[in-house]
């Protein structure tokens, strides 16, 4: 039991909020049970009533009644699964933003784990959830009510229903101890599985060219068979128990009769009480009998929830932050240290400098020397470990990430379309505006290129951008960047990949942003892009190496201004 220190997740938090429909399946699993006992009751008026008396008036009756037992069962049984199905889609609505806020959070602090997992854990426990798995559990607790009918009739059908019924339950305790690793080694190694094909699947033309489908492949496979051998064995396994219980069930059953009969013959009971207590060990056992069948299916979804949990306890849902005012596009660094997910070193070190609203700054250096890091925390991709990044004076992990997000405009070096229109990826998947999309293709150059597309503007793209070279990515993740006038843009190499018209057209959009007094820090090897730099940032060993107006630091970094450095500590 928790104490009262002790955090919930959003999960937990979740399960609490719908208790009292839970609470509900429980009164109207009372209800139908007790509906259930009508059956047995039925058996008993048949045989012990109506057959001496041959009376047919009280054949009618019962029948008549027994009727609209099972209609009320059966309406029972419809409004459970309806609030069991219910429950499920208000986790789903309470759930599928944190999961998924989640999941991008784990992606950025550890890529390699980037995938859909959690996603697929979320919906293992709601099938569970709706799943008859979760009946068996509400309605196992009317066992003892079942077994005590059973004594009141003789208590050697007490016994003996006792006694079936403790072998299945230590048959599925065998089964939860036998299969328990297995399925979560399975689990585990289905997962690497899938990282490891989609991972390779994302690289299908590198993959291609060079010839190293084959070898992936065994590699897949080493991974892929492990996960068939624990799954078989951990299947095998199950199935073992689950096949003993089934027919361990249908022999105690079927034996009920005979020791029926025995008790009948030497006068214990009465004929109707062997079929009525026949019936009664089935209502007793199908339960638990139920759990046996859905163990794995059980064992699945705890293991999803554990995962999801854990997940859920180890990216908090964030807290909403205050709207803050409309940045003007002042970006500051102090001492900032980044290291990046899954290093151990910082990539940047100490790193301070100013960049004022409006200027423009090119980061120029070696490469690996830390440019694309620094990038990423100026956008707050990846946060710095130590020292600050601050938008206006805010440290930007105070700042909403969906209204900071509007105002600034981002390109990577590795270039991500998503699976839509091209509209829809400019727009950044938001409300589209066609005036400020066609206004953005102008402005990076994009709008003839996109007009020759086979549908223009609604020409769809894979996921990646699959469909597109990588010139026209860069160049339609530009128009992105720069859609609806952000007040701060960030690049990184964003010439890249582009031929002499597309690197004219970037320069052409910079200059004019730079009009507009828009914000500008940009990454580039290339010497042209600095013609409209006012600043210009060394960074060499992940550290700032020289910053200031471009022309000193040109001057700095000429061969001349290098040798009479040289000279000067020669002469020291």
């Amino acid at each position: 039991m928790k104490n009262k220190d002790t955090k919930y997740s959003e999960l937990e938090k979740a399960l609490k909020k719908v208790k009292s429909s839970f609470i509900a399946i429980g009164v109207y699993s009372f209800f139908l049970n007790v509906l259930m006992l009508s059956s047995t009751i039925y058996m008993l008026a048949v045989y012990d009533v109506v057959m001496p008396s041959k009376s047919l008036d009280t054949l009618l009756v019962v029948t008549l009644v027994i009727l609209i037992f099972f209609v009320g069962m059966a309406l029972l049984e419809y409004v459970r699964s309806k609030i069991m199905l219910h429950v499920s889609n208000k986790l789903d609505a309470m759930l599928n933003r944190k999961i998924f806020d989640a999941t991008f959070e784990l992606a950025i602090r550890n890529p390699g784990k980037a995938n859909a997992a959690p996603m697929r854990d979320f919906n293992t426990v709601k099938q569970f959830l709706t799943g008859s798995a979760v009946f068996a559990i509400f309605d196992a607790p009317w066992f003892p009510i079942y077994l005590s009918i059973m004594f009141i009739f003789d208590p050697i059908y007490g016994f003996y229903g006792l006694g079936a019924t403790i072998i299945i339950i230590l048959l599925t305790i065998m089964n939860g101890k036998a299969t328990k690793k297995g399925l979560e080694h399975s689990n585990n190694m289905y997962q690497k599985s899938v990282e490891h094909f989609s991972n390779t699947v994302r690289n299908v033309e590198v993959v291609e060219a060079m010839g190293m489908k084959r070898a992936l492949f065994k590699k897949w496979m080493e991974k892929h068979f492990e996960f068939i051998e624990t799954h078989t064995q951990a299947s095998s396994t199950a199935s073992m128990y689950n096949n003993a219980s089934k027919t361990f069930r249908m022999m105690a059953s079927s034996l009920m009769y005979g020791v029926g009969a025995l008790l009948a013959i030497n006068g214990h009971i009465s004929p109707g009480m062997i079929i009525a207590g026949a019936v009664l060990l089935g209502r007793a056992l199908a339960p638990i009998s139920q759990l046996v069948a859905s163990w794995k299916t059980f064992s699945n979804a705890k293991i999803s929830y554990k995962r999801l949990n854990d997940l859920l306890l180890e990216f908090d849902e964030m807290e909403e932050r205050i709207s803050l005012p409309t940045p003007e596009g002042k970006i500051e660094f102090q001492n900032i240290v980044v290291v990046p997910p899954l290093a151990q070193k910082p990539v940047i070190r100490n790193v301070s400098f100013t960049i004022n609203p409006g200027e423009s700054v090119g980061v120029i250096g070696p490469s690996a020397a830390g440019k694309s890091t620094l990038a990423k925390a100026a956008v707050g991709v990846w946060p710095v470990v130590n020292g600050s990044v601050r938008i206006d004076g805010a440290d930007i992990k105070h700042y909403n990430r969906d209204e900071l997000g509007e105002h600034i405009g981002y390109l990577p070096q590795d270039i991500e379309l998503f699976e839509g229109t091209i509209a829809e990826n400019i727009a950044r998947f938001r409300s589209e505006d066609p005036q400020k999309i066609i206004e953005a293709a102008k402005l990076s150059g994009t709008h003839d290129l996109i007009l020759n597309l086979p549908n223009g503007y609604e020409t769809r793209v894979g996921p990646g951008g699959a469909s597109l070279s990588g010139g026209q990515k860069q160049r339609i993740g530009l128009a992105r960047a720069v859609y609806g006038m952000p007040k701060m843009i960030i690049l990184d190499e964003p010439n890249s990949n582009l031929d002499d018209a597309g690197e004219y057209a970037l320069m052409m959009a910079l200059r004019i942003l730079k009009q507009k007094g828009t914000t500008l820090l940009f990454i580039t090897h290339r010497k042209n892009l600095l013609a409209i730099a006012d600043k210009i940032a060394v960074v060499k060993d992940g550290m700032l190496s020289l910053y200031g107006p471009k022309d000193e630091v040109l001057t700095a970094l000429s061969p001349n201004a290098q040798n009479n450095q040289a000279q000067k500590a020669v002469e020291k």
